[in-house]
């Protein structure tokens, strides 16, 4: 009988393999599209690396915001995912998640997202809480509108926009400018994903951007808005006096967002997810590492 009685052993292999679930669901490695932007804008706040203590917390402020964000969106999503074909196997929908144990990894996360503010000043905290909202409440706003693709950049564009805050404590025109370009850069690629889902989403009468007006549209749209972030990325650094390494940065994000595009064609979207994960992920650590890189030749 002895042996039926879990171990203290079993009981934490089976919640260290819960949580690699866990992670693997919320694709956690892709905390790379947002966490470079966040690190540009405390950069550009400090004009250079900011103190050790201050990235620690903006660092875990990001990785708790997203995860919120992300396991939200799967247990919110949870029966559209189990009728989609695409993400027909999320762990959640499977079974190998319990919804307890994401419910459980969820609410560390806020926790942790809200004590990181508090430890970077009294704005920062202030502010995590309508953050919060806008981060969690996308994941029902496809159920009413096919604006969800801007909010989603939002959520994105808030990343930057904090950790300016979390280095002065205040923020004015460059981080606003900064947000938006992330805003853009967010909704142009949403736009591109989604096109994988025009029919489900037709079926179950969810709203994006394709299934308003189509492949082609959307598709053009995201070109427009991710020439729109390459201006207002020129735009923050000319408000900031940035100086060549900066622009070579905007200059070759121009490049691989136009070979993002190249890969999605109206009547061929099988490459979308080499556009959506690699390039992406490439954008934002390039345009970190040479914001970095200006601010400290500068010096």
């Amino acid at each position: 009988m002895g042996s039926l009685i879990p171990t203290s052993d079993s009981r934490l292999k089976g919640t260290l393999h819960q949580l690699g679930v866990t992670l693997e669901m919320i694709q956690f490695e892709h905390t790379v599209f947002a966490l470079p932007f966040a690190l540009m804008g405390a950069v550009l706040a400090e004009s250079g690396i900011p103190a050790g203590r201050t990235l620690l917390w903006i660092l875990l402020a990001m990785v708790s915001a997203r995860s919120s964000a992300m396991t939200f969106n799967r247990l919110a999503d949870m029966a559209y995912d189990g009728r989609n074909p695409r993400t027909a196997s999320r762990p959640l929908v499977t079974g190998r998640l319990s919804k307890g144990f994401a419910c459980c990894f969820l609410v560390l996360n806020v926790a942790l997202f809200l004590l990181s503010a508090a430890m970077l000043n009294r704005l920062a905290f202030f502010l995590a809480f309508p953050v919060l909202a806008l981060i969690l409440g996308y994941s029902y706003t496809k159920r009413f509108t096919w604006g969800s693709h801007f909010l989603l950049g939002a959520s994105l564009g808030c990343a930057p926009l904090g950790a300016w805050i979390a280095v002065r404590g205040s923020f004015n025109a460059p981080p606003l400018l900064l947000g938006l370009a992330v805003l853009s850069w967010t909704a142009g690629f949403d736009c591109i994903y989604a096109c994988q889902d025009i029919d489900f989403d037709r079926r179950e009468g969810l709203h994006s951007i394709p299934r308003r007006w189509g492949v082609a549209r959307a598709l053009l749209l995201a070109r427009l808005l991710h020439i729109f972030m390459l201006l207002v990325l020129v735009a923050v650094g000319r408000i900031l006096s940035l100086g060549s390494l900066y622009y070579v940065g905007v200059g070759v994000t121009g490049l691989l967002l136009a070979y993002e595009h190249s890969l999605v064609k109206v009547d061929d979207l099988s490459r979308v997810n080499r556009a959506f994960f690699t390039v992406n992920g490439c954008i934002s650590m390039l345009l970190f590492i040479m914001t970095l890189a200006d601010r400290l030749w500068s010096r």
